[in-house]
């Protein structure tokens, strides 16, 4: 099966990087390139897409406007900001917008590469220091007692709770398994029921039920 991407990057040289590494990552996939927002949202209109790699700064706008657009009318479509910022300005809108990941372009080839493979697993692909700013973000609020009648209210279970936690403190499936004795398949399952019980889509929205709940607390 085909898979369907969309290219959002301004700079040719960086466009045909990262063409590179998702024919490396998906052989034989379909690449859509772009570099300016209005033609990526041209092409939003025109064509399904299963994964779109989107830079932030174009110089016609911001690409959270198609992250949006994506989430809008092709939710199924993991919509993965690639960029230089890594600053909390550009990063929390990208994550609300609705954003399934968010890497770094510093990072080494081979890192990006293993992160692109992730989106394949169902893991968000997040660059370890964006993984940590996401929790040092919701760990710095008020960190308020668990209330068990919230827990209820959501009908976690104490397995489930431990899962969610680890989920919005960056940890892989992998690490996750191993820390709790179980499979990565097993954890998969798990992330599966958390996010259809607590009605979320990505690892930022768990993060943020995970705040709201307490858990940072715990």
């Amino acid at each position: 099966m085909t898979t369907h991407v969309l290219l959002l990057e301004d700079l040719p040289e960086i466009r045909s990087w990262l063409r590179s590494l998702v024919l490396l990552v998906f052989p034989g996939a379909q690449v859509s390139e772009a570099a300016r927002v209005h033609d990526a949202l041209e092409l939003v209109s025109a064509l399904r897409f299963d994964i779109a790699l989107i830079d932030l700064g174009l110089p016609d706008g911001s690409g959270v406007q198609v992250v949006e657009r994506l989430r809008d009318q092709q939710p199924e479509a993991q919509s993965v900001v690639v960029t230089i910022h890594d600053d909390d300005e550009h990063l929390f809108p990208a994550l609300q917008a609705g954003a399934f990941g968010y890497i770094l372009k510093e990072q080494p080839r081979e890192m990006i590469t293993e992160q692109l493979h992730r989106i394949s697993q169902g893991e968000p692909p997040l660059s370890p220091s964006i993984a940590r700013r996401v929790m040092a973000h919701f760990s710095a609020k008020t960190k308020p007692r668990i209330a068990p009648e919230m827990l209820q209210q959501v009908a976690l279970t104490d397995r489930e709770t431990e899962v969610l936690l680890r989920v919005a403190k960056g940890y892989t499936l992998p690490e996750i398994g191993v820390q709790l004795g179980l499979s990565r398949h097993t954890i998969a399952d798990y992330v599966k029921q958390i996010y259809r019980k607590l009605n979320v889509s990505s690892r930022a929205e768990a993060a943020l039920e995970a705040q709201r709940l307490g858990l940072f607390g715990r």
